[in-house]
C-alpha cells in the first residue's frame, strides 16, 4: 500500500471515529467543524470564528495586554488642566489613575463620560479627581483568555489592571482586545487613521514626529536602526537612559546616526521627539 494510500485510509478512519461518537479533545473537534464547513454546512467567516473561540482558551493576557509603558494614565495628583489635553489626544473612554509618589499603585479607573459630565456642569468648584474613580478590576498576566472574558462579564467591566506574579503592573486589557482574538479587528473612526502615523510621522524630508511610547521593534523596522528592546521597551526609554536623567524639552543627543530633539516632556515623562536622519 503506497504512504498516500496510507495516509489518506488513517485520517478516514479518525474523521469516521470521530463522527460516530462525541469529539475526545480539540483537535478533534476542529476536525468535525472543518469537515462541516466542506460540506457547506458552515460558512468561511463562522468557521474562522469558531476556531477562534476554540484556539482562544490557549492564549494568555500577556500575550495581547498593552504594555506599562504604552499606558495612557493619570496621577492622581495632577491637574485637570495639566492631564486633560494628553486624554483628548487619545481619545480612550477610560484611564488608569495611578498614586502620586511614582508607584504602580493604581487608584482606580477614570472614565471619560465622567469627566465631560462634569466640564458640563455650572458648578466649577475645585476639581477632585479621586471623587470621579471607579473601582479597577486585576487579572493575573497569565489568565487564559477565555476566563479574561468570563471575568469582564460578571464584574459588568470593559478594562482590566494586568498584574505579574508579585503584584506589580505590567500593563492593561480590555474586553475589545480579548473579543478582536475572535472575530478579529474592530475597526471604529480612530482605526481608519494608520496607527504608524500616529506614532511616526515624516514632518519635513529627513525630519520625522516620534511619540516617545512607540515600541522599539517598530521604531528600528521604521528606521533600520538596531536600538535593544532588552532593557527598554520604547524609544522614549531608549532616550531617557542615553541622558542618564530625564531630559527637559528642547534639549538634543545623538544617538545612532540620528538626532534626537525632546519636544514634549513633563517632570515624570518624555512624550513627543523630533527625530533628524543623515542623508
Amino acid at each position: 500500500m503506497s504512504e498516500d494510500r496510507s495516509r489518506t485510509l488513517s485520517w478516514w478512519d479518525r474523521l469516521t471515529a470521530i463522527l460516530s461518537g462525541e469529539p475526545r479533545n480539540r483537535e478533534d473537534l476542529l476536525v468535525l467543524i472543518q469537515n462541516a464547513s466542506d460540506r457547506g454546512l458552515v460558512d468561511a467567516e463562522s468557521m474562522s470564528i469558531i476556531e477562534s473561540t476554540l484556539l482562544v482558551s490557549e492564549r494568555l493576557v500577556r500575550e495581547i495586554m498593552v504594555p506599562r509603558a504604552q499606558m495612557v494614565s493619570i496621577r492622581d495628583d495632577e491637574e485637570l488642566s495639566s492631564f486633560l489635553p494628553t486624554l483628548l489626544q487619545s481619545a480612550h473612554s477610560r484611564f488608569p489613575v495611578l498614586a502620586d509618589d511614582d508607584s504602580d499603585e493604581v487608584m482606580g479607573i477614570l472614565f471619560a463620560k465622567d469627566l465631560l459630565r462634569r466640564l458640563t456642569q455650572d458648578n466649577q468648584d475645585k476639581f477632585e479627581l479621586k471623587d470621579y474613580l471607579r473601582p479597577a478590576l486585576f487579572v493575573p498576566e497569565t489568565m487564559h483568555l477565555d476566563r479574561l472574558i468570563r471575568e469582564f462579564r460578571l464584574k459588568h467591566s470593559h478594562m482590566a489592571i494586568v498584574v505579574n506574579e508579585y503584584g506589580g503592573v505590567v500593563g492593561l486589557v480590555t474586553l475589545e482586545d480579548a473579543l478582536e482574538q475572535i472575530i478579529g479587528e474592530i475597526e471604529d473612526e480612530h482605526d481608519h487613521e494608520d496607527e504608524e502615523d500616529n506614532l511616526i510621522r515624516e514632518t519635513a524630508p529627513g525630519e520625522f514626529l516620534v511619540a516617545a511610547i512607540t515600541p522599539l521593534d517598530e521604531f528600528n523596522t521604521y528606521f533600520g536602526s538596531e536600538f535593544s528592546n532588552h532593557d527598554f521597551d520604547t524609544i522614549g526609554g531608549i532616550i531617557t537612559h542615553a541622558f542618564e536623567r530625564l531630559p527637559s524639552k528642547n534639549e538634543v543627543i545623538r544617538l545612532a546616526g540620528m538626532t534626537f530633539k525632546v519636544i514634549d516632556a513633563d517632570s515624570r515623562t518624555i512624550r513627543q521627539l523630533k527625530v533628524f536622519r543623515s542623508s
